[in-house]
Order: C-alpha cells, then sequence, then structure tokens
C-alpha cells in the first residue's frame, strides 16, 4: 500500500494494490470536495502505474463526476452515437439496461459483452474513463479489466517483433454488430461510420510502454495479411490480453467508482445478468484522448470519422 499524506485537507490518501498486474483500491479521499492539485499528481501517478484505480462509497451525482473528470484532462461529450445522456449533462453515458433493451429490443446489461477499449475506433479514443454506479444488482454484474502493457510484455520476443510493425483496422460495430441491421442504431451508424487503422503495438504517451493495443469488440483484422492469417493472429492475441493473470475483477455497490486508463486496458462487461431480473445503472465519463503512435513513431490513420473532443 501506498500512503500519501495531504495536509491541505487534513487526510491520508491509501492506494492499494489488489492484483497481480493491475487496478488499485483508493481510500481516504471524499470526491464531493474539491482534489487539491497534490491528490491529482497522486491520482495521476497511480493510474498509469495501475491502470484503473477503484473508489468505494462516492455517493456523488453527474455534476461531481464530471468536475472530478476535468480535473484529469477534458471531458468530451458520452458518446459518438449516444443520444440518451441527461439533457442537463451531454457528457454523461448512462449504461443503463432499460435504456440497452429499449436500443436494442432484448435484454442487455452493456453495449458489448466482448472485450474491449471504450471506442477504440475513434482516431483518438478516449484517455482515459470514469465510471460510477448507481444502481448494481445484489448479485452479479462485475466489469473486468485487463493490463494491455503487461499482456504484449508477456509475448515472446520474436513475436513482440513481428508485432510491432503491423497496424489492424478497429470498426465500430465490430464484425458482427451486436443491433439488427434494420434497426434505427444501424442506420445511425451506417451514416457515420467509425474506422481508424491502429498500430497493433502502440506506444503509451506518458509511461512509454508498449501496449497490445487490439480487442475483440471493435478489432476486426490486421492489415496486410490474408483473412485466415488475421484471423488466427487476432485469436491468439485475444487469448493473451484476456488471460486471468493479467486481469482484475471489480464488485459494485452504489457509490462505487472506477477510474481506469483507457490507452493501456480493455475491460469486459458482465454476461451473468441475462436470466435475472434485475437493473443495473451506471454512468460513465471519458477523457479526450491523444491519437495512437505505433513503435515506429507513424501515427493511427483514419479510414471513417473525424476527432472526438471534449472542453
Amino acid at each position: 500500500m501506498t500512503t500519501i499524506e495531504t495536509p491541505a485537507t487534513a487526510t491520508t490518501l491509501d492506494i492499494a494494490p489488489v492484483a497481480g498486474h493491475i487496478g488499485a483500491e483508493v481510500t481516504g479521499v471524499d470526491l464531493r470536495t474539491d482534489l487539491t492539485d497534490t491528490q491529482v499528481a497522486d491520482l495521476t501517478a497511480a493510474l498509469h502505474r495501475h491502470k484503473v484505480l477503484f473508489f468505494r462509497d462516492q455517493h456523488i451525482g453527474h455534476a461531481e463526476q464530471i468536475a472530478f473528470s476535468r480535473r484529469f484532462g477534458a471531458v468530451t461529450p458520452s458518446h459518438p452515437y449516444d443520444d440518451d445522456a441527461p439533457t442537463e449533462h451531454p457528457e454523461i453515458l448512462a449504461v443503463d439496461s432499460r435504456l440497452y433493451e429499449k436500443r436494442f429490443g432484448r435484454k442487455k446489461f452493456s453495449y458489448t459483452n466482448q472485450w474491449h477499449t471504450d471506442v477504440s475506433p475513434l482516431i483518438n479514443p478516449p484517455a482515459a474513463s470514469v465510471l460510477r454506479a448507481e444502481i448494481a444488482p445484489e448479485q452479479g454484474g462485475d466489469t473486468q479489466w485487463t493490463n494491455l502493457a503487461a499482456a504484449y510484455a508477456g509475448l515472446p520476443e520474436s513475436l513482440r517483433t513481428f508485432l510491432d510493425g503491423l497496424r489492424a483496422e478497429h470498426r465500430f460495430g465490430g464484425r458482427i454488430p451486436p443491433w439488427d441491421a434494420d434497426s434505427d442504431y444501424a442506420r445511425k451508424i451506417a451514416a457515420s461510420p467509425l474506422v481508424t487503422e491502429h498500430p497493433v503495438v502502440r506506444v503509451h504517451p506518458v509511461t512509454g510502454e508498449r501496449v497490445l493495443f487490439v480487442n475483440p469488440g471493435f478489432t476486426t483484422r490486421i492489415i496486410g495479411l490474408t483473412p485466415a492469417q488475421s484471423d488466427a493472429l487476432l485469436r491468439l492475441l485475444f487469448d493473451e490480453i484476456s488471460h486471468p493473470a493479467y486481469t482484475v475483477r471489480f464488485r459494485w455497490a452504489k457509490g462505487s467508482i472506477a477510474f481506469w486508463d483507457n490507452r493501456a486496458t480493455a475491460h469486459l462487461a458482465p454476461s451473468d445478468l441475462d436470466h435475472l431480473d434485475v437493473t443495473r445503472v451506471l454512468y460513465r465519463t471519458t477523457l479526450e484522448g491523444d491519437v495512437p503512435v505505433g513503435v515506429d513513431g507513424a501515427a493511427s490513420r483514419p479510414i471513417a470519422g473525424a476527432k472526438f473532443t471534449g472542453a
């Protein structure tokens, strides 16, 4: 555990790692109050080190969540395709099982039940995300995160060298979109698609770590390989990033918050609730991201869609 004294607020900030490669729980801070500059710096360093930070019993609202997020960067609108944001807070994305059922015509507790990095088909995927629980089921509904830097480091050197020079297509909707082809949502995506070619291995702009930047939710193919070769390589990489050794699992309760580095992680929404008569509501904010850069220094290439920026 790392203990950081914060004299300005007469509290102690404790940061306790919770898994071998990823995750730390933060105590000694009340997010209803303004963070000091020292607290922001300490939490930023902890985020880059542990990839995802967990807070408990933080009973805040939309405005406080947005204010907290803004201490770490520009907050974007809720989502490129979201039209369900609270009207007074367009930065808030509602991860609400009731809205998903209305949108997709069947019970869902998240947009996708595959490992994914938030909106990676953007040319500048979010730098970080903040997710707050408002309604959490009494059983099930956990979220998992994986450390994509650790997953890359765990590969054999020969494979890392091969991957360093590859690019991959990220497409919103992935290979098999999780919505009906004739739905309003499908027409919305078709009218304004998001597609980007990212490096398979991106260099983190702060830590300098090499990150295995692929995910089954959005990565559709490896550029320059045959379909069979691409599929085989992606299966290998998807298995690697989901290896339990690199992951952490979080149990939600009302007032729980997760804050993760979206440039170095992927996460997995729950798939254990579909048979239960429960409601799950969380609220997300995202921070404006940078354009990924590969090991060769070349930036991602946009195919469709513009940068997603905040204020």
